[in-house]
């Protein structure tokens, strides 16, 4: 499963009673939580847990924000993804890269 395949729910999943509107704050606070953290690079959540700002931007317009990958990007980064990375993209070391693919692995469904 890569990050923009939709995740399995469960029966039952507690996540699914949650108001909408308490999940949309907590999603908000998560988003605003990366603007501010902009020294973790994309790379290095791929690497961690198999998604990105990107990821959330493909989220988003999953759940029906009708944007474009532009326009959906530049509402998590809060800015444009261009000047996000000017501003702030590190290139990928190869060992960077290599933690990615593996943790991209675990993102295949039943694991």
């Amino acid at each position: 499963m890569s990050c923009s395949e939709p995740s399995t729910s469960t029966a039952g999943d507690p996540l699914d009673s949650l108001d909408d509107a308490v999940a949309a704050a907590a999603f908000r606070r998560l988003v605003r939580h990366l603007r501010h953290r902009h020294d973790a690079q994309n790379i290095d959540l791929m690497g961690l847990a198999g998604f990105c700002r990107n990821c959330l931007a493909d989220w988003i317009n999953d759940a029906g924000a009708g944007l474009d990958k532009e326009g959906a990007r530049a509402v998590i980064h809060g800015m444009t993804s261009a000047e996000w990375k000017a501003r702030f993209h590190v290139e990928a070391t190869p060992e960077q890269l290599e933690r990615m693919a593996e943790s991209m692995k675990k993102n295949a469904p039943g694991h």
